[in-house]
């Protein structure tokens, strides 16, 4: 068994364990704190009707759902995840909002979709976790017509997003052992490095590349940080693994780390992120539009 697909197999047990559980059970403070870029991608998309939309790393599937109200009848949107607790949940979330859409449980580095099946391509922080990201892209370009649009949303680097690793850095005296995110693993910060993005893109197969820092200010009420940051993160992995008298002990703690964030009944903080676009075309000099 190579490397890459014991990587791959990695995030399918993390993403359908705990992780996926997590981000299913917190659907809808994660879905309120990220919907700044939800809207920013539909924007940038400019869907038409009759488009077919792919949505990649679509987790619980509110972007999914927000795409294909846009689309219209005569459109339609499919998403993809890793994760089966996510799908199950978007499925459950589709059949309620009685919005026609499809999901699929799949590896998109390696999932066999139709060939030149989708007129977009979008994610919405769902590419960071690929174990090869040029063969993911180059797997998603073979998805794609000519000309068709590439959209996607990932974070910049952890120096400029402080918030996102407050929970390590004030947990860190307690817990000498806690894993250390590596800027060349999968993960959040995997393309931070706009020059990777770019790279990436233009080996897969993509011209027209355009990528743009954004700015956005974010918020969740107060009273869901502490179940936020015992979630999520890398002292989300191993909180469940210490003694009751440490994790008192670090919730405290971590949460003092948190103050300068919280104005009131809410936190709000910047996210720094990149806002990434392309077009799949066999022409160069191809623009983003």
């Amino acid at each position: 068994m190579g490397i890459a697909r014991r990587s791959t197999e990695g995030q399918a047990a993390r993403w359908s364990g705990p992780a996926g559980h997590a981000w299913v059970e917190a659907q809808a403070v994660l879905d309120e704190m990220l919907r700044p870029f939800e809207e920013l991608l539909i924007e940038s998309l400019s869907a038409e009707a009759g488009d077919h939309v792919l949505d990649v790393g679509c987790g619980t599937g509110g972007t999914t759902l927000a795409v294909a109200e846009r689309l219209g009848p005569a459109g339609s949107c499919v998403g993809v995840d890793i994760s089966e607790p996510m799908i199950t949940a978007a499925r459950k979330r589709a059949e309620q909002a009685e919005v026609p859409v499809s999901f699929i449980q799949a590896d998109a580095q390696e999932h066999s979709f139709e060939p030149a099946g989708f007129d977009a391509i979008i994610s919405r922080f769902g590419v960071m976790f690929f174990e090869d990201s040029v063969r993911a892209f180059s797997n998603l370009r073979r998805a794609a017509k000519d000309g068709a649009r590439l959209r996607f949303i990932t974070w910049r680097g952890p120096a400029e997003n402080p918030f996102m690793t407050t929970a390590e850095r004030a947990a860190a005296p307690l817990l000498p052992d806690l894993p250390a995110r590596r800027p060349d693993q999968p993960g959040q910060f995997a393309l931070a490095d706009s020059d990777r993005i770019h790279r990436i893109l233009v080996e897969s197969g993509w011209t027209g590349i355009d990528i743009r820092p954004v700015d956005v200010t974010c918020a969740l009420p107060e009273k869901e940080l502490v179940g936020y940051f015992t979630r999520f993160g890398p002292l989300g992995l191993v909180l469940p693994e210490v003694d009751e008298r440490t994790r008192a002990q670090l919730v405290e703690t971590v949460r003092a780390a948190f103050d300068t964030f919280v104005q009131g009944t809410e936190v709000r903080f910047t996210a720094a992120c990149w806002m990434v676009g392309a077009r799949a075309s066999a022409a160069s000099g191809d623009s983003v539009g």
